[in-house]
């Protein structure tokens, strides 16, 4: 700690994690390690399944891939912190290490908002130009746009990152989260913050407004595009190439509209811990099943190749 004036800047915080019950604790961890296992595989394998499997060669997978890639990484950001604080009795976090992990936090998350837009208007071209979806969607403009999706998220991060760590942090150095986050870190600042809820409301705003009217455009225009088919095997099937789509979109806007939709003084740090799991745990968790188990091509795939290794020679 750092004195300035007549008060104590913070330069380390305490994580207080999900419980410092002893036995609570090895539960967390177990559960934890479980689900981390779980994300780990199911996303790599879809990765791997997806670079394997030419009929899997199409744009929708190849976002479907990259989504699984951040996934990965968006887990690893949290979870392992999460074991190690849960193993060692010594959860102190230098403010460097806070901030470097409140950067690729937030980067990630920015990057797989704009991502999700990027793939609901891949699932427009696909559902209301179908027969120029592979003209209108070549390889290189989905590169371009994967690669747009990560610039923006990390260029709004920096942003954010930049207009928290601003802020000076004293008093009680202890964070009652799992991870660093906007509500517990501007409870701990000593600066008046209404300059930094401005900028803070205009990064997450832009980002956040940008991404929604893509999607809900594109949903927009492909809702209408099902009303026009005439089939109700035709509309089902439209339907079923967005209904993973509009899962993600679901559980990962949703828990994030409601930590972040609400003023600093309403947060408390039950349901910021609750809900933050919802969009740093449970969603790359849950987005390889929903895009695999919800999707006739991923399991025909699947048994392609693993009738490949297990068939006999």
């Amino acid at each position: 700690m750092e004195r300035e004036g007549n008060g104590t800047l913070l330069t380390d915080f305490v994580l207080v994690g999900f419980t410092t019950d002893p036995v609570l604790r090895i539960i967390v961890f177990v559960l934890f390690l479980i689900s981390y296992t779980i994300t780990l595989t199911g996303n790599l394998g879809l990765m791997t399944l997806i670079y394997l499997e030419s009929c899997l060669h199409t744009p929708m997978y190849f976002f479907v891939g990259s989504l699984s890639f951040l996934d990965v990484w968006y887990s690893t950001v949290y979870t392992p912190r999460i074991l190690a604080d849960c193993m060692f009795k010594n959860n102190s976090m230098s403010l460097a290490s806070c901030a470097a992990q409140f950067f690729f936090s937030a980067g990630l998350t920015y990057s797989e908002c704009f991502l999700l837009a990027v793939m609901a208007y891949d699932r427009y071209v696909a559902i209301c130009n179908p027969l120029l979806y592979a003209t209108a969607m070549p390889r290189k403009l989905c590169i371009q746009l994967v690669t747009g999706s990560y610039i923006a998220g990390f260029a709004s991060a920096i942003a954010h990152t930049g207009n928290t760590f601003r802020l000076h942090f004293c008093g009680n150095n202890v964070i009652n989260h799992y991870f660093c986050d906007v509500p517990p870190l501007v409870k701990m600042a000593c600066d008046d913050i209404q300059v930094y809820e401005l900028i803070l409301t205009t990064v997450i705003g832009c980002s956040i407004l940008a991404t929604t009217a893509v999607i809900l455009g594109s949903y927009m225009g492909i809702v209408a595009a099902i009303i026009r088919i005439r089939s109700a095997a035709g509309r089902r099937k439209a339907f079923s190439t967005c209904s993973a789509h509009i899962i993600s979109v679901s559980l990962f806007y949703g828990s994030l509209l409601f930590t972040y939709s609400r003023p600093i003084s309403q947060h408390t740090p039950k349901w910021d811990k609750a809900t933050a799991v919802l969009y740093t745990v449970l969603n790359p968790l849950i987005n390889p099943l929903v895009y695999s188990l919800r999707n006739q091509d991923v399991k025909s795939a699947f048994k392609k190749v693993l009738g490949r290794f297990i068939r006999p020679k």
